[in-house]
């Protein structure tokens, strides 16, 4: 029995069945690249299939060994892979630079980092398991670029519309490449130490051969941009890492910008991060303690019950903790098929996260309905649920052992559900000036009210809406 035939049963009982046989088919009948940096959103745009499915399932693929998880800090510029890991831990630097855009970045969550799943060697090999084998462009492809680069089937002859000259230069070892200049800008690239000369060619063309020395190895600091006319040129490469390379004399014309410039959606570890499969699959091993990565975008959604210490003195003590318990289960499958996770309770409150506020909002208004029916089904008003959501910058941290979020973000959305009374939603101009927001609020017929109100430990006023 094969490792795939051993793991894929299991796979089955854990996650969705017909995204686990779309899964077999792409094991068993893809070509090698379409298995390495699997997008899990492009996946599941190809079959038609539901995002938060196809996401589950990757991960319970990945928990179960059949696929590698990979963490890939992308270049927002070229979207080139300037660090990969399979552990957000190593996402641990300031700043990350590409020589390629000779810009640095920092990283942020929901703009630079994306999560891949590569197949394991163990339930089939492929190239990408030994980059050093692959030629150029299937490591431009498969390597350099991340998933968030749509590139076209035909790389090989796009390439060499764009590439000058190439090399595959083995460890310790000298080639020379003689080309002509055209009148463009001109770049020296090596993908896989990042190494890189700018010329900028211009002037009258001329005939005369010049003679340009590059070394490649592993700091490769930043060179200053040569000028030269254009003509003959004789470039010497010596590599000094221990490792071949792949040296290319590209030209940066439109051709080149408008390969970079196909993006589609990828995966991001912001939305990794608020998705409750992941959050129940890995739980503490995400960040270090040390760690402050910054999200540009996160929506939070606090709930809270109204009069829960009444609840237990009218029903009792076994009884209240039924109902709370059907709540809370009632609340967190409501935020997970929203596309969001619970990231903690305390007391009968619930912080959640959510990529964006729409969902937040939606979220919002099944809970106060599900509220509703769990209390016509009792013949009371025993669950009475205020809600407060506010979008806004964050950092993603670990606290008391659990991945948690830092930030006024975070301290505001809290403070906007202590403004709100039994069934009411209250929600900052952040949220319902969200377009897609917005759409839901009109959709349903609700009629925000604006108030502009002092938040409890907050020096300024924000303006918040009560949702009826």
């Amino acid at each position: 029995m094969s490792e795939a035939e051993r793991l894929l049963p299991l796979l089955r009982q854990a996650a969705d069945p017909a995204v686990v046989d779309a899964i077999e088919r792409l094991i068993q009948e893809a070509p090698d690249h379409e298995l390495n940096r699997v997008n899990a959103l492009a996946f599941a745009a190809k079959h038609g299939f539901d995002e938060e499915k196809v996401i589950a399932a990757f991960l319970h693929a990945a928990r179960l060994g059949i696929f590698e998880m990979s963490w890939n800090v992308l270049c927002p510029g070229c979207g080139g892979v300037l660090d990969a890991a399979t552990s957000l831990k190593s996402v641990d630097r300031a700043e990350y630079h590409c020589a390629l855009c000779a810009a640095g970045y920092e990283p942020t969550l929901d703009e630079m980092v994306e999560v891949t799943f590569t197949v394991s060697p163990r339930v089939r090999k492929i190239g990408a398991h030994d980059p050093d084998t692959l030629p150029m462009a299937d490591y431009m492809r498969q390597i350099f670029w991340g998933s968030g680069v749509d590139l076209p089937d035909d790389l090989d002859e796009r390439l060499e519309d764009i590439v000058l000259d190439a090399v595959e230069l083995p460890p310790g070892e000298r080639a020379i490449l003689s080309l002509q200049l055209p009148s463009e800008f001109v770049i020296v690239f090596e993908p896989i130490t990042h190494s890189v000369q700018f010329i900028d060619v211009k002037g009258e063309p001329t005939r005369e051969r010049r003679s340009l020395t590059l070394v490649i190895n592993q700091t490769h600091p930043p060179n200053e941009t040569l000028v030269m006319q254009p003509g003959p040129l004789r470039i010497t490469l010596e590599n000094r890492t221990n490792r071949r390379v792949l040296p290319a004399v590209w030209v940066a014309g439109p051709e080149l910008h408008q390969m970079m410039e196909r993006r589609r959606p990828f995966l991001t570890a912001k939305r990794l991060l608020t998705n409750q499969t992941f959050r129940d699959i890995y739980r503490t091993d995400t960040l270090d303690v040390d760690q402050r990565l910054k999200i540009t975008s996160l929506t939070f959604l606090f709930t809270d019950l109204k009069g829960s210490t009444e609840l237990y003195e009218r029903v009792g003590d076994l009884v209240a903790y039924d109902l709370v318990r059907e709540h809370f289960r009632v609340l967190n499958d409501i935020v997970a098929s929203e596309s969001g996770a619970v990231v903690k309770t305390i007391g009968d409150a619930v912080m959640a996260t959510f990529p964006t506020p729409d969902h937040a909002l939606s979220a919002a208004l099944r809970m106060r309905e599900a509220m509703r029916t769990l209390n016509d089904e009792r013949g009371s008003e025993d669950l009475l649920l205020k809600i407060g959501i506010h979008e806004g910058p964050c950092l993603a941290v670990t606290l008391n052992d659990r991945q948690d979020y830092f930030g006024q973000t975070v301290n505001i959305a809290s403070r906007v559900q202590g403004l709100a009374m039994s069934r009411a939603i209250f929600a900052t101009g952040n949220v319902v000036e969200d377009p897609k927001a917005s759409s839901i609020i009109e959709s349903r017929g609700l009629k925000p009210m604006q108030q502009t109100t002092a938040l409890r430990g907050l020096n300024d006023e924000y303006s918040v809406y009560e949702i009826p």
